[in-house]
């Protein structure tokens, strides 16, 4: 579906636009101003994402932020990309959410945190870095 919104086959409220990216307000609006940041060429997930379109659409984020900012005037947002099907990603299509935040707005990634366990951190650490 993203790739028919960046052939202009389906119509989108485009934010932000670069050669290379496009910044569009998500239809489901889990917030206001729910906003995607996509690759205009095809990636379906973050582990095929090119380096050099992973740092475009960091800045484009960034740009979002800011321009969501300015005309909503909200200064807190989530940033999301589900990547893989356990992830929660629905369109094989790489794309970042910013989820402006808004007092009350009912929306929670947080569980209450549990005391880890050293010991399993250490070897996960060990398997990690080694």
């Amino acid at each position: 579906v993203f790739c028919k919104i960046v052939n202009s086959e389906i119509p989108c409220f485009k934010i932000y636009e670069t050669d290379n990216t496009l910044a569009f307000l998500d239809i489901s609006q889990v917030t206001k101003g729910h906003t995607l940041v996509i690759p205009k060429k095809h990636y379906r997930d973050l582990l095929s994402l090119d380096p050099d379109i992973a740092k475009e659409i960091s800045e484009a984020v960034l740009e979002v932020t800011h321009i969501l900012k300015t005309k909503l005037g909200v200064d807190n947002f989530n940033l999301l990309n589900n990547s893989g099907p356990l992830a929660g990603q629905e369109v094989p299509h790489f794309h970042m959410h910013i989820l402006p935040r808004y007092e009350n707005d009912g929306i929670s990634f947080s569980k209450p945190h549990q005391p880890a366990d050293m010991a399993v951190i250490k070897k996960l650490h060990e398997n990690i870095t080694k």
